[in-house]
């Protein structure tokens, strides 16, 4: 028996799965939570062994989960298949908390965008999983990570990262804080408009990289969104504009060189036909208004945040060496800057590919 079977086969045991265990080995390349592969004698399982650090509160967190997949289920989609414990709960709780899903079979995932085809369809697929859920009272769903897109709060906490820079970092990043500062009145336009009710409360994901999707080995057409433990309420602006921040930079997310570094207006438009063409009777005209805006807020928000933990000695964010937050932080404020100069143009790309 490996180490692993014997580690994790009394927490596996507690579920209820189809014939015996007989492998336990880890499975795929995520960072918050331990994820393993359970073969037993008639089928396979993903079990995790959940991050109550990054989201302490796992009640809701699947209560979440439970509800959105149900309604999925009920409108015929293929979503993750939460296994019970023998008891009937939907994990096992404890001084560590474990679930298990059925494992999907047949299918792959992607790291990056190699291909336009797949990120078109994943761009269809996030807009299929938005439109599915466009009924769905958001509203019964928890923050598992409460103001997690409020980029105005991401901004005080900024604001106060820079007033004490207690690592005397701010020295040498004066070019990326006059920009965040230069900035400050586009940052609340998403907080406000959920707030006076012109933006819908929705059902997102947010988390909508690439590698969220399953994809069928052989087609290459989306399965099914997994993930999901950040599905909250919140804007359609945040899932759309995550994905853009994502996948359509020409670089990655911590290259050095930012000549490098370019906003692909491309593969904007390729994404944006899928993601569009899927929501284009459920999206609002405010929405379609302000989605190439979310492109920029949640790039713009996502360099505040890499800036905020630089100034403040890199307590969030594992790093590989001393600058790499502030690389990090330089790559996204230049994608933004590209974005913010080419908003007429997405517009028009936004406005074709929904008619």
């Amino acid at each position: 028996m490996t180490e692993c079977i014997k580690t994790y086969k009394p927490a596996a045991e507690n579920f209820s799965l189809e014939g015996e265990v007989t492998d336990i080995r880890p499975y795929g390349e995520g960072h918050i939570n331990l994820t393993l592969l359970v073969t037993t004698t008639e089928k396979r399982y993903i079990m995790q062994k959940m991050n109550t650090r990054v989201f302490p509160d796992p009640d809701n967190l699947m209560r979440n989960i439970c509800r959105v997949t149900e309604h999925l289920k009920k409108r015929g989609v293929e979503t993750l298949d939460v296994i019970p414990t023998k008891d009937g709960k939907a994990f096992l709780k404890g001084e560590e908390c474990y679930r298990v899903y059925a494992f999907i079979e047949n299918t792959v995932t992607y790291q990056q965008v190699t291909d336009k085809r797949v990120f078109f369809n994943s761009g269809k697929a996030f807009g299929e999983f938005q439109n599915y859920l466009a009924e769905f009272d958001a509203s019964l769903l928890t923050e598992t990570i409460p103001h997690f897109h409020d980029t105005p709060k991401r901004f005080r906490d900024f604001l106060a990262a820079l007033e004490s820079d207690k690592c005397g970092r701010a020295k040498d990043c004066k070019r990326e804080i006059d920009f965040l500062l230069s900035h400050k009145d586009t940052y609340a336009r998403a907080a406000e408009g959920l707030a006076d009710g012109s933006l819908p409360l929705r059902v997102t994901h947010n988390d909508t990289k690439l590698n969220n999707i399953l994809m069928d080995e052989k087609t290459n057409e989306a399965r099914a969104v997994i993930d999901l433990d950040t599905i909250m309420p919140g804007s359609m602006l945040y899932d759309f504009g995550d994905s853009i921040r994502f996948g359509a930079s020409t670089a990655a997310e911590d290259e050095k060189d930012l000549e490098k570094v370019h906003f692909d207006i491309g593969l904007f438009e390729t994404y944006a036909k899928g993601y569009c063409g899927a929501v284009k009777d459920s999206i609002t005209e405010k929405e379609k208004e302000l989605l190439p805006y979310g492109a920029y807020l949640m790039t713009v928000e996502c360099g505040m945040r890499f800036l905020t933990d630089y100034l403040s000695g890199d307590t969030y964010f594992a790093i590989k060496y001393p600058e790499h937050n502030l690389v990090r932080c330089r790559t996204q404020l230049a994608l933004a800057g590209e974005m913010e100069k080419q908003f007429g143009e997405m517009g028009k790309i936004v406005e074709k590919a929904i008619k």
